[in-house]
């Protein structure tokens, strides 16, 4: 699945109109060769998508960088030699992978593979998964450290790399290859089941995703929880125009085949940056004007995709959810605005679903210890555990330095997490999980436990998660939820849903 979907994303990006518009301009008012068109175009468009720091837009760059080079090769005569056949068993030891060299490994002689580059949210990291080759990506001059003809381990797992290992070192890396690849297969036995626990309390499973592409997994889930909007934005050099976004939104809606989507509005601004929306320098841009923020502050733009967005609801149903609110007002501005636009639009006669769902994501600390406030003025509300996270503990998640100090699992985030859920229920309203601790194991029974019925994730999570719930009665969950509220640290929460687990 992941394969096809790489291919069908740079197929897109092959025939994106922008794209071959741009080409035939240079070569044709610049007297530009055709090779140089094709380099300098693209060139521009990665320039953009890198700038993102949501990994799952910025790893996109990766596929713009694939098409480009391949299509230098087609024009330059280069038949380079791909990694489809190897003659031997191997690890792929590079620089960095294009997702195409990825998609097409050997994977009977392929073993592993170790890059200096590269992120675990790539397509090249995605696709490795999907065939079960480890891959350790960030190895720091890995390919002047590690030299042909050397015997070479790798727990991915661990994320180490063994130099010429003993033979005590190599039988327990081979013991927990074959631990990990049972565990595997008995995870995957998971996939066409719902996410239920032992005692058989059935909860939903959502999908996370990022794009249009089609996904097989759609059929195993029960909502799309978070479909973000952004990249729509990112992959494109100008605002995109109410058509292009009724388009995207709607195909998706379409694909969803009456499952319930959630659509976050525009989630850019500060950190992520376009080129064609200036916006001044912030110090610090993860507290700044973004998402809502900016919508609020730029209204046309907010308005274009609120009547995109309201369109597209015809063709399924559509759950509007609001990033980054931070207090009531934002609530009822946003609200007027959206108010307006459904007005307007009913004014001119477009069809709009009749079960339009408005709701917020809460991420901000300041509007989760209010939640008892907020849940009467909205349909709904998903929780961004990733940002609420951050807030709470004071930390950028994108600095290595102080990664310790995110945690997810504490005491802190226990609580606010349950004021939040026992809020929305008191109040009769759903709210999800569309963050990072939904897909983990750990997190997902503590969110159980807690009382969250609805959790969405990566399709590369769902048969984990639905593993590890088949194990646990919802008892068992209450009970350790209980007894996790009132520990002293994030390991003591471990240690106790490692213990459950078994």
């Amino acid at each position: 699945a992941a394969k096809i979907k790489m291919f069908a994303a740079h197929s897109e990006i092959l025939h994106d109109e922008e794209l071959v518009e741009e080409i035939e301009n240079t070569i044709m008012e610049q007297s530009k060769k055709t090779d140089y068109a094709v380099m300098e175009v693209y060139e521009e468009f990665i320039n953009i998508i890198k700038k993102a720091k949501d990994e799952l837009i910025a790893a996109r760059a990766a596929d713009f960088c694939d098409v480009r080079d391949r299509l230098l090769q087609v024009l330059q005569g280069d038949k380079r030699k791909d990694l489809s056949h190897m003659e031997c068993p191997v690890i792929i030891v590079a620089h960095d992978l294009l997702p195409s060299d990825t998609a097409t490994l050997d994977r009977v002689n392929v073993l592993g593979i170790i890059t200096e580059l590269g992120s675990a949210t790539s397509h090249t990291a995605i696709i490795a998964n999907s065939y079960r080759i480890p891959a350790i990506s960030g190895v720091d001059n890995c390919t002047n450290i590690l030299q042909d003809a050397k015997c070479v381990g790798v727990d991915a797992l661990l994320g180490e790399v063994y130099i010429e290992p003993d033979t005590i070192t190599l039988n327990i890396l081979e013991e927990k290859k074959s631990d990990y690849q049972r565990k595997l297969l008995d995870e995957e036995k998971y996939l066409d089941k719902p996410l239920q626990t032992l005692d058989g309390i059935q909860l939903q499973i959502g999908l996370n995703i990022g794009g249009v592409e089609d996904l097989t997994v759609y059929g195993y889930s029960d909502f799309i929880g978070l479909f973000r909007t952004e990249f729509l934005y990112m992959a494109n050099d100008h605002m995109p125009t109410e058509e292009e976004q009724f388009t995207a939104y709607s195909t998706v809606l379409k694909r969803a085949a009456g499952k319930p989507v959630t659509l976050r509005t525009l989630d850019i601004g500060g950190d992520k940056s376009l080129p064609y929306l200036p916006l001044p320098k912030e110090e610090n841009p993860f507290l700044g004007n973004r998402a809502l923020r900016l919508c609020l502050l730029k209204p046309d733009i907010f308005r274009t995709q609120l009547r995109a967005a309201l369109r597209a609801s015809a063709f399924g149903e559509l759950w509007l959810m609001l990033p980054m609110v931070g207090s009531i007002d934002d609530i009822r501005r946003a609200r007027a605005v959206y108010d307006d636009v459904k007005v307007q639009l009913e004014k001119e006669g477009v069809p709009i679903g009749k079960n339009v769902k408005f709701g917020i994501m809460i991420e901000i600390p300041a509007i989760a210890v209010i939640a008892d406030l907020v849940a009467p003025l909205v349909d709904f509300a998903s929780v961004g555990t990733n940002d609420l996270c951050q807030y709470l503990c004071a930390v950028d998640r994108m600095e290595a330095e102080v990664i310790d100090y995110y945690q997810p699992l504490s005491p802190a985030m226990i609580r606010i997490l349950s004021g939040i859920s026992e809020a929305f229920h008191a109040h009769g309203k759903p709210v999800s999980v569309c963050g990072e601790l939904a897909g983990s194991k750990h997190g997902a029974l503590l969110l159980a436990g807690l009382g969250y019925e609805k959790l969405s994730m990566s399709e590369s999570n769902m048969t984990g998660v639905k593993w590890a719930m088949a194990k646990v009665t919802m008892i068992q969950l209450q009970n350790a939820v209980k007894e996790a509220g009132n520990m002293l640290t994030q390991s003591d929460v471990i240690s106790l849903f490692n213990a459950i687990l078994g």
